[in-house]
């Protein structure tokens, strides 16, 4: 009688995280990946694709979509287009994460919940824990939330400090089905060098400037090329109006270094290795509303 221990089956599955913009999912993603993948920033609106985070952790990988906001207040093609990046991204995952904030849940919370379609196995993430003044605040929360819908499961968590992450991954992993995994073992994201190039200058802008201007602008990577473990990349900024030109550049061109710099600094650390990044504006007018500008940039 052999003394080997039967193997545990693997299993292995893909996670939308869904919620309206700001809830926290974009930090709730690269907290569970261990590394960066997603931009981050206060401001709404700050996810605009589709982007994929991997796991693979013993017998088990998780395969994160995360999604832009969903938005209710916007009409634009941009916005447009983000909402069908969202409700695309809920056919054929195994798990859905809605994710909201604790003791709140309002209007665009029920919209998006709104959208889970029948039969969905949907985790409710309850971020940002640790700003509740009181603790007790959580069961009737709980209580509250089961009345709304029939969830899976429920995982209070705090994305920024960690709280509960693991917690968080077992609970998505007891509905994850068996099955190889689909990324090695060291991969972290299915997006491009070249993309996540783009979005961390768009984070840098979205942190740096001004409350409004940062929704009239897109980054566009107009050359990537690798030499060796250096990375070169020219990309060009782009804004809705010729004024915007000057506020994204800085006096002195103090603003658009910066962006540059800390961009520099992101890019070395994901890729370990050194980049030269090379960063201009352009004025696009309109592209915002614009559907094959929009295709250009990426937008799908």
């Amino acid at each position: 009688m052999s003394d080997t221990q039967p193997q545990t089956a693997f299993h292995t599955g893909y996670i939308a995280i869904v919620g309206r913009p700001n809830v926290g999912k974009s930090t709730l993603l690269n907290r569970l990946v261990g590394q960066k993948v997603s931009i981050v920033s206060r401001k709404a609106q700050t996810t605009r694709h589709r982007v994929t985070g991997v796991l693979t952790e013993d017998q088990v990988q998780y395969i994160f979509v995360d999604t832009p906001g969903f938005q209710t207040r916007h009409k634009n093609a941009l916005n447009r287009t983000m909402n069908r990046t969202v409700t695309s991204a809920l056919v054929d995952v195994d798990v859905v994460a809605m994710v909201i904030e604790a003791g709140r849940f309002g209007p665009e919370d029920k919209q998006v919940l709104d959208l889970m379609p029948e039969g969905s196995k949907v985790v409710l993430v309850i971020n940002k824990i640790d700003l509740l003044e009181e603790k007790n605040e959580v069961l009737p929360f709980l209580e509250k939330m089961a009345a709304e819908y029939p969830f899976a499961d429920m995982v209070p968590i705090s994305a920024q400090r960690g709280n509960n992450a693991e917690e968080l991954l077992r609970t998505f992993a007891k509905y994850l089905p068996e099955g190889e995994p689909v990324f090695g073992e060291d991969d972290i994201t299915d997006r491009s060098e070249r993309f996540l190039a783009a979005e961390f200058i768009r984070e840098k802008l979205f942190r740096l400037l001004g409350e409004e201007l940062p929704y009239g602008m897109a980054v566009e990577i107009e050359k990537f090329e690798v030499e060796g473990n250096l990375r070169k990349i020219f990309a060009a900024v782009i804004v809705d109006k010729a004024a915007h030109k000057a506020m994204v550049i800085g006096k002195g061109g103090q603003h658009l270094k910066r962006i540059s710099t800390e961009a520099r600094i992101d890019m070395e650390k994901l890729f370990d290795g050194k980049v030269y990044l090379e960063v201009w504006v352009k004025v696009k007018s309109g592209w915002a509303d614009d559907e094959r500008a929009l295709k250009s940039l990426g937008y799908e």
